[in-house]
């Protein structure tokens, strides 16, 4: 991180540079054996009483002390993703299908939404409150769009007051890590004491390089898991709705049966958003090996709940069900895919990296704590 400005190190910040985003070097104050200094990135979202806080690109917030400043400067906004292995995207001169995708966070956090669709919402002004019965944090949480309409802490009494009611935890999809995100909400929600959980990235890719992938690899891509040695069954069917094998495997749909409300609200998000598609790959015996889901909403194509069983990993069977559903998305216009993964999940991480995903931006989700965090 380079700092120094005609051979020294400099302050280069002010007050008046609350909410852009900064690097920062700070002394330590460690002991023996730890580093002098220490250096942040992120959106500088407050500077009060000689306190910077800081909001990195994961939504972790840090506070440094005025004092321990060394060096600092300004950003420049984040340049787009680059291509599979730091490659370019390509150029605008190539085909749309196969430009790498361009899209702002609130683009994507829309889609996302009209592609994961809450069994209940309630407009909060620009926000937006969501359940199903605790059916996913995607569906049981506030999105944030905008402005609440309303002071921030009058909006969380009232977001606490919506979701006691239907017996679930108070919870806000924060996003972070690109222009236009909600570095500032993290902060004031830390400063709440709203706890952080679940970081999640954001991927996109174009879609065609996808839809060409060689389904005839036996290269591993999935998590790791239990290798086998039988051949992969070929054939991935598609279909509107998910059968009880694709279910099976799913397991995320609460318990109380097919019928029950848990199951209806699951099913509700499953098959809910502008055109969708589940993919499945049958075993001998009927019983699925693979699955996915893909909801194809104009240009973007967004991909979930790719599994595979652990007896059939290794086979090439997620890469199946990518490129069978990139086919079906291609076939339906899109031209642009996305995806969310739990930035812990190393194994997923790696595998859509093979298949030519990019971070695109990140979220995370914060949650009202027990006797506090409301206001």
């Amino acid at each position: 991180m380079e700092f120094l400005a005609g051979g020294r190190a400099e302050v280069r910040i002010t007050h008046a540079d609350v909410g852009k985003r900064v690097s920062v070097r700070r002394l330590t104050g460690g002991g023996a054996g730890e580093p002098a200094f220490t250096d942040a990135v992120g959106v500088l979202t407050s500077w009060d009483e000689g306190v910077l806080s800081i909001t990195r690109r994961n939504g972790e917030c840090v506070a440094i002390e005025e004092s321990s400043l060394v060096a600092a400067k300004a950003v420049p906004a984040r340049r787009p993703a680059a291509g599979p292995q730091g490659s370019p995207e390509p150029s605008s001169a190539a085909p749309a299908r196969r430009r790498g995708p361009s899209a702002t966070a609130l683009e994507l956090q829309r889609i996302a939404a009209r592609g994961w669709p809450a069994a209940e919402t309630e407009p909060l002004g620009e926000w937006t409150l969501r359940a199903s019965g605790g059916f996913t944090r995607r569906a049981n949480s506030v999105l944030p769009l905008g402005d609440p309409g309303v002071p921030l802490d009058t909006a969380l009494e009232r977001i606490g007051r919506w979701y006691d009611a239907r017996g679930l935890p108070a919870m806000i999809t924060v996003a972070t890590g690109q222009a236009g995100t909600d570095e500032e909400l993290a902060a004031a929600l830390a400063e709440r004491g709203w706890a952080a959980e679940r970081h999640t990235r954001v991927r996109i890719a174009a879609l065609a390089p996808l839809a060409d992938l060689d389904t005839d690899t036996s290269a591993t891509d999935t998590p790791p898991g239990s290798a086998g040695d039988a051949p992969a069954p070929a054939r991935v069917a598609l279909s509107r709705e998910p059968d009880a094998a694709w279910l099976a495997l799913y397991n995320r749909t609460g318990g109380g049966g097919p019928s029950g409300e848990a199951a209806r609200d699951a099913l509700r998000a499953l098959t809910g958003g502008p055109s969708v598609w589940f993919a499945t790959v049958h075993d001998a015996d009927g019983r699925a090996a693979a699955i996915g889901r893909l909801v194809v909403d104009g240009r973007w194509a967004g991909f979930a709940a790719v599994e595979v069983a652990p007896a059939a990993r290794r086979r090439g069977l997620a890469t199946r069900v990518m490129a069978a559903l990139a086919e079906r998305a291609l076939s339906e216009g899109a031209s642009a895919a996305y995806l969310q993964v739990e930035a812990d999940n190393t194994g997923a991480l790696a595998f859509y990296d093979r298949l030519g995903f990019t971070d695109h931006h990140g979220y995370h989700y914060r949650r009202a704590l027990p006797g506090g965090g409301r206001h």
